[in-house]
């Protein structure tokens, strides 16, 4: 059986900003799950990863749910053709609001 293409992932300047504003403990396991869940099957859906419904916060149009009881959220957009996806935010979910940097999001 032929091994599938594994996607580039590739982080938003802004993404990088809101990764810097959750506390540095959490980086490694940011990190990690991103490369676990989004470089092989990103557009899978699983408990951890669903589309979203326009308009997303950052256009996008992907959400992965990690870390200690699901509280961070990254959002994200696939490029199939290419094989990337594109890391466009990261925040932390705080029960019906999302805080990315210094703004916060609805549900």
């Amino acid at each position: 059986m032929a091994k599938r293409p594994k996607f580039t992932l590739t982080f938003a300047p802004q993404a990088i900003e809101h990764l810097d504003r959750i506390e540095s403990k959490y980086h490694g396991l940011l990190r990690r799950t991103i490369k676990e869940q989004l470089t092989d099957t990103p557009t899978d859906e699983t408990r951890k990863r669903k589309p979203l419904e326009s308009p997303a916060p950052f256009d996008a149009s992907w959400e992965l749910r990690c870390g200690p009881k699901n509280r961070f959220r990254v959002l994200y957009d696939v490029d199939s053709a290419t094989l990337a996806v594109w890391i466009l935010a990261i925040g932390i979910k705080d029960r019906n609001r999302l805080l990315i940097g210094e703004e916060e999001y609805e549900l």
